[in-house]
């Protein structure tokens, strides 16, 4: 029984990983979507040149990575503006984006629905459960921030940038940006 187990567990670390977003661990580079482009543009390397959002020379993975380095850039409007070119529709990984770029744009009560909603699709959603807890210590809900920081440690997120970012924002009240 054990050894079906271990497998079990191995089996899933990649999706843990994944939905702790591995790939957020780091702020994302500058590119020319955040340096030259405007208005929710996206820089195309295909045609070197920034390309509204809704073009469809653009995949859903190149517009989320343009999300981010908006939102690292303190653009969340622009964020918000390529979040709605998404094609893939109201998954969690989206609504978790749009719960940043609302609270990092002040719209606090629609970021939490959108993590909210977000939540919903997927409770395994560590990213989420961070930036969640991240707004709660910015609203100063402390409790509440925990609470998110248990449910990231007891979903297999302990030791992960989920859990490290969120531990460190209830420690030092600082939030990240990515």
């Amino acid at each position: 029984m054990r050894p079906i187990a271990a497998a079990a567990t191995l089996a899933l670390l990649p999706f843990a990983a994944l939905a702790a977003g591995s790939d957020d661990t780091e702020p994302p580079p500058a590119t020319q979507t955040s340096t030259e482009c405007v208005n929710g543009q996206v820089w195309d390397e295909a045609t070197k040149s920034c390309v509204d959002a809704k073009s469809g020379q653009l995949d859903d993975d190149t517009r989320f990575r343009a999300v981010r380095e908006l939102a690292w850039a303190g653009r969340p409007e622009d964020a918000l503006i390529v979040l709605s070119a998404m094609t893939e529709g109201q998954t969690d990984r989206v609504l978790t984006y749009i719960g940043f770029a609302n609270r990092k744009a002040g719209r606090m009560a629609e970021g939490l629905a959108a993590y909210d909603a977000a939540l919903a699709l997927n409770p395994d959603n560590l990213l989420c459960r961070s930036y969640l807890g991240q707004a709660y210590v910015e609203l100063g809900k402390i409790e509440l921030a925990q609470l998110q920081l248990d449910q990231i440690r007891a979903r297999g997120g302990a030791g992960l940038w989920a859990e490290t970012a969120l531990e460190s924002a209830i420690r030092t009240g600082q939030t990240h940006s990515y």
